[in-house]
């Protein structure tokens, strides 16, 4: 494995640790505004989508660098 490869994969796994984290926090802020169960989950997977968006995307520009 080279170097490369290690840091896009350590890269990624800090992005969906952090992905984690942010749809847990969308989906507690939107619960404490009162929204309904499927709103929470709603808020909660948008955001973690978007933070996934944000790994590939990265990972993407690691590997053209390589």
């Amino acid at each position: 494995m080279s170097l490369h490869t290690t840091v896009a994969l350590l890269v990624c796994t800090v992005i969906v640790i952090i992905g984690v984290l942010t749809g847990a926090a969308a989906g507690f802020l939107a619960r404490l505004d009162g929204a309904s169960y499927p709103t929470v989950i709603t808020r909660a997977i948008a955001a973690f989508t978007a933070t996934l968006t944000l790994a590939i995307i990265a990972a993407t520009q690691l590997v053209r660098l390589a």
